[in-house]
């Protein structure tokens, strides 16, 4: 069926094109990976992808291309609020352009494009200019539908252990409180940009009373700012996000304070978003994936000219230059902000600093990120180059598999795949960048493959010498012959 500029096809035609489509690659066809069992019988699976947002979603699709379908997907939030779109992340569209494909690989009918265009038809996505991020929302539950793949939210993996030559998960149920133990040969941890580290907030702000400040990343009541003098400290997209949030909601002025003498308006990750760079970085020796990345690191990703126009379009906002927060002192029932370019009062304070790379902070990773290396522990960078922050960046294998720091201290780490910002140094755009999905989640789901075939390499030895199934059979012949088509099962 052909879409017409005037109107879309529909989903209920475009599910049929993708129920179509997908025998045509033999999605999914041939069961391959022998069962592993515990003690007590219980199957074990093969991977547990912990996260179900767009980075979850693409993984469990890409490893059902790979015919690996013993999974399971656990995410803490509500369905519907995986990942940060309808949390935290308060733009309005999405900062990629609205041709990038991720989580459907390559497959046309899976695409965002022909969702949109479904509904709408071709002249509403030519006119499209970027992705509503409620819009994405609603595709990526759309594809897991389709895909039949299945989240169980308000689950949380609390702790990670090995069980040679296993891993065990403890997840708990977050609406009865029970715990299950989780056998799995390989975990996948698909958890956001905040699951290697944390939020950071500039010390100046320790002495603050909560009631006046929020950093981006938690809950904040707009509509309580209105008729508020709110201060915003941040130079990127997501404090401009949250100030732009804070104007619509009615504030009454919005002061955006940056340390720098001047804004990053060029985009380097503009730059990089082609094949070479995104499909091969990773193959770079650490010099230059350590020079690219302290530059691209160091000189911080630009906000959209949409991010910037949502701003200055009120005339109550102000943006100050060379204005890093020196001292915050109570003023009744506001604070006063002491910066080099002067002092401001406001009634409220929004802190968008960034991320800090520590995987030892996260609680799930106590007893695992001890052995984890970093690029500190790999790497010396030359004279000129230094930088610690960096060095703090998890030092991953070819596959996303986290190394040892010290060899032989914990061999089961490599069972374990981050697919997070925390693989920016080792791999550059990939755990938290749609458009480097297409090439990153093929590579991890590929190297896990890789790694069950190695692991059962004994049993597909046996299965391949004791296979005497014939292609046919003689007339009078009694028997089973090969069927005609593989199936496969989730069982």
């Amino acid at each position: 069926m052909t879409v017409t500029d005037t109107a879309g096809m529909g989903l209920q035609a475009l599910e049929q094109r993708v129920a179509e489509d997908l025998p045509k690659i033999a999605y999914p066809s041939g069961r391959w990976v022998p069962p592993h069992h515990t003690s007590d019988g219980t199957r074990i699976l093969d991977v547990l992808i912990v996260g179900g947002g767009q980075g979850g979603t693409a993984i469990a699709h890409a490893l059902t291309r790979q015919r690996i379908v013993n999974f399971r997907i656990v995410d803490q939030s509500e369905p519907g609020l995986e990942g940060p779109w309808n949390t935290y992340a308060r733009m309005a569209t999405l900062r990629s352009p609205k041709a990038v494909t991720g989580p459907d690989l390559d497959i046309p009918s899976l695409t965002f494009q022909a969702w949109f265009e479904a509904q709408h038809g071709v002249a509403a996505w030519e006119e499209l200019n970027k992705i509503d991020k409620g819009d994405w929302v609603a595709y990526l539950l759309w594809l897991r539908r389709v895909l039949d793949l299945n989240v169980e939210n308000g689950k949380r993996v609390e702790r990670i252990e090995p069980a040679d030559p296993y891993l065990v998960a403890t997840v708990r149920d977050l609406a009865t409180g029970a715990e299950e133990r989780v056998t799995a040969r390989k975990i996948v941890l698909a958890t956001g940009i905040e699951s290697s580290g944390r939020w950071w907030t500039p010390p100046v702000m320790e002495p603050v009373d909560k009631r006046f400040w929020a950093h981006t990343c938690e809950e904040i009541d707009f509509a309580a700012l209105a008729g508020r003098r709110v201060a915003v400290l941040g130079a990127g997209a997501s404090a401009f996000d949250n100030a732009a949030t804070a104007l619509e909601a009615g504030a009454a002025s919005v002061t955006l304070c940056v340390r720098r003498p001047e804004l990053q308006r060029v985009q380097p990750f503009r730059w990089l978003s082609f094949p070479g760079f995104l499909g091969h970085f990773h193959t770079l020796d650490d010099a230059w994936r350590w020079r690219f990345m302290n530059y691209l690191l160091s000189m911080r990703e630009a906000f959209p000219r949409e991010t910037w126009q949502r701003v200055a379009r009120h005339g109550t906002f102000q943006l100050r230059t060379q204005a890093a927060w020196e001292r915050i002192e109570p003023a009744g029932d506001a604070v006063r902000i002491t910066t080099p370019s002067g002092d401001l009062e406001a009634d409220y304070l929004i802190v968008g600093t960034g991320f800090d790379m520590d995987m030892a902070l996260r609680p799930e990773l106590d007893g695992v990120a001890e052995h984890v290396a970093r690029w500190s522990d790999r790497y010396v960078p030359p004279a000129g180059e230094e930088n610690p922050r960096l060095g703090r960046y998890p030092y991953l294998g070819p596959a996303y598999e986290l190394l040892e720091r010290e060899p032989g201290a914990a061999p089961w780490l490599k069972h374990i795949r981050l697919f997070t910002f925390g693989a920016t140094m080792s791999f550059g755009p990939s755990g938290a960048s749609i458009n480097a999905m297409k090439f990153a989640v093929p590579r991890m789901a590929a190297g896990i493959a890789r790694d069950l075939f190695h692991e059962d390499v004994a049993d597909h030895w046996e299965n391949l010498t004791g296979f005497q199934l014939p292609e046919f059979l003689f007339d009078g012949e009694e028997g089973e012959a090969a069927p005609a088509v593989p199936v496969i099962d989730r069982g």
